[in-house]
């Protein structure tokens, strides 16, 4: 498997840039930034304790919290409550690697896939699915920088992404966005709906707040 190089990265100060000006103890060093490929990215080592994406030949560590993966756990609850008795298609939580183009693993939170789409119908069984999901969804924890999550989304449109869920857990809103820059924000008065992508599926944001605060 071929190899990113990092063009015009000179320092450690170009690579942070480049990669959204995310904390430095979230950009794996070994192996050497620029030079990891997916099955470094698959190593047992990275598996043991956090999630890792490879961005560009660079292993970068997922940014999560407990309570972002409470949220998460409880929309994939809601979204197969609906799909159960619909058939769309599969959601897939934030370990399931997904390749966007060579080099680009991400692992949104939580993604739709429509039933048309998976390859003759079926659930990969790849450990990494060149998949690019119809729905993504982000939710932001500490370690998350908006330009990390700009570049994210300018990734997932120009992979055929329709539609992206960027969720802030501190003021409880959430930001749908259509397109990179395209977007409405939603605050606990109002609705999820999954528009063309999941039609007929809605979620009230305080619901699904509420549900992941309950013990």
């Amino acid at each position: 498997m071929s190899t990113v190089v990092l063009d015009r990265t000179e320092t450690l100060a170009d690579l942070l840039d480049r990669l959204g000006g995310i904390p430095l103890n979230r950009i794996r060093m070994q192996p050497a930034p620029g030079t990891a490929t997916e099955h470094d990215l698959l190593d047992p080592q990275y598996g043991d304790s956090r999630l890792c994406e490879l961005v560009d030949g660079v292993v970068v560590e997922k940014g999560v919290g407990y309570y972002e993966s409470r949220l998460a756990a409880v929309l994939i609850w809601y979204l197969e409550s609906f799909l159960r008795r619909r058939r769309l298609g599969i959601v897939v939580g934030a370990d399931a690697h997904t390749r966007f183009r060579p080099g680009l693993v991400r692992m949104p939170d939580v993604a739709f896939v429509r039933k048309e789409r998976l390859p003759k119908g079926k659930v990969p069984r790849t450990a990494i699915a060149s998949l690019p999901p119809d729905l993504a969804v982000e939710i932001m924890s500490r370690s998350n920088t908006e330009r990390e999550m700009n570049r994210k989304r300018r990734e997932y449109f120009e992979a055929g992404v329709r539609l992206v869920w960027q969720v802030y857990p501190r003021r409880k809103v959430v930001r749908v966005y259509s397109g990179v820059d395209e977007f409405v924000e939603l605050g606990e008065g109002d609705t999820l709906d999954g528009g063309d992508v999941l039609p007929g599926f809605s979620l009230s944001i305080s619901e699904w707040f509420e549900r992941a605060d309950e013990p």
